[in-house]
């Protein structure tokens, strides 16, 4: 689009207007209205975010290519809110939800992270042409945003996109195998919440420890919750943006040195740790990481994860701004990778289950707090019992944590996939 015929080019009313949006979706979700009640039970908030901004690109009203809102969010607020969502990382509250919750995450992880590469492996043995693609366009590099997705959450996504430099044409089509791929396998852990007495005599678990789990949430959420004043949230802007600036600055002196390093990194198809976006990325994560083990992690119950979850909207709607919503014609053969992926995912999730003979509720959770994080692994939990909620929301700050280092696991191993394909 010439930057001449978008009707609005000033980013401050850009971004009025997705702030606005952003308002009304929340607004709406959040009506007791049976209307937006029932809209939003079909139709998920994450979804929306992303949609309403992408159609002022879609029908000329903003030219994206002009815009620095998103240049913005990704180099300031992404690394932000990861420091922020993994301030609060209890260690020892996720050690104490015992082995079989923690085994059930990772078992989630672990079949997303190889989900994808098999996925690759086997389209490409019959459909080739589904899973190529070169540059920026080449299918695994979005494939690896999914990835950051369905391990971390929106940030971590949005991470992939930046450091395996995904087109934003293909990014729009991932998007949506994304949300609704993920959205199917949530019906049907919702649909399981409802039976979860049955399914735990399948899998011979005993599920009397749920109950202890919720005493020992609730007590901890008790404990660091507090009524945010301004002094709290100026703090807890000074740790996310003061930790946004060291990662700034060690990504920029690291990523020049392997740069210089390029030919080694090619052979070793390490091409990513040249960019300084990854190294951004992994050393905000990490500062997060660290901080959760010193007295400020207490800092989430003045809202640190609450003003992590503002900034991923924020960072959300800029991405829909890039999109075309019609890239979901892109390659409709994009939601077979993600079906086979998916159901890679369920196959490891369900048979280490049944062979640790696990509480439905901690399947159900462990694959939320990686495929959906923050947004619905609560949902899940709540589903079980309201008590349960945060659950999800601790296992899902987990999810933050190792999202960005699986994601980008996953997205080597599925370049090293498409490289091997015929």
């Amino acid at each position: 689009m010439d930057q001449h015929s978008a009707l609005i080019t000033n980013d401050a009313i850009i971004f009025g207007l997705l702030m606005l949006m952003l308002a009304a979706i929340f607004a709406t979700a959040h009506s007791g209205k049976p209307f937006w009640k029932k809209f939003y039970t079909y139709v998920p908030i994450v979804l929306m975010c992303y949609f309403l901004p992408s159609m002022l690109n879609s029908i000329g009203i903003v030219d994206p290519g002009s815009s620095r809102l998103y240049f913005m969010a990704s180099r300031y607020l992404l690394p932000a809110c990861l420091i922020l969502l993994t301030l609060g990382t209890d260690l020892q509250g996720i050690i104490n939800l015992g082995p079989k919750a923690i085994i059930m995450f990772l078992a989630g992880s672990f079949g997303i992270i190889i989900g994808g590469p098999l996925a690759i492996l086997i389209v490409s043995a019959f459909a080739p042409e589904v899973v190529g693609g070169v540059g920026p366009d080449a299918v695994w590099r979005g494939l690896a945003t999914i990835a950051g997705s369905w391990i971390g959450g929106g940030a971590n996504q949005a991470a992939m996109k930046e450091i395996f430099q995904t087109s934003d044409e293909i990014f729009s089509a991932m998007i949506t195998v994304d949300v609704i791929v993920a959205n199917i396998w949530m019906a049907f852990l919702l649909f399981g919440a409802a039976r979860s007495s049955r399914l735990d005599k399948v899998f011979k678990a005993d599920a009397s420890a749920i109950e202890s789990l919720k005493t020992k949430i609730e007590d901890y959420r008790t404990g660091i919750a507090k009524i945010p004043d301004l002094t709290d949230t100026i703090v807890l802007l000074g740790i996310a943006f003061g930790g946004t600036g060291i990662a700034h600055l060690f990504a920029d002196s690291v990523g020049p040195w392997f740069q210089e390093r390029q030919s080694f990194l090619d052979q070793f198809r390490l091409q990513s740790l040249a960019s300084s976006f990854f190294w951004l990325i992994v050393v905000a994560t990490t500062i997060g990481v660290g901080l959760s083990l010193t007295p400020l992690k207490k800092m989430e119950g003045a809202g640190a994860s609450r003003i992590g979850g503002l900034f991923i909207f924020i960072l959300v709607a800029t991405i829909g701004l890039n999109m075309d919503v019609t890239a979901i014609f892109y390659n409709p053969g994009l939601f077979l990778v993600g079906l086979i992926w998916m159901s890679v995912h369920v196959i490891i999730l369900l048979s280490v289950g049944k062979l640790i003979k696990a509480p439905f509720f901690f399947i159900a959770v462990g694959s939320q707090a990686n495929v959906g994080g923050a947004a619905s692994a609560p949902v899940v939990a709540a589903a079980f019992s309201p008590s349960l909620a945060p659950v999800g929301a601790l296992l899902a700050v987990l999810g933050y944590a190792l999202g960005t280092y699986g994601a980008i696991l996953c997205g080597i191993l599925m370049q090293a996939a498409s490289a091997a394909g015929p």
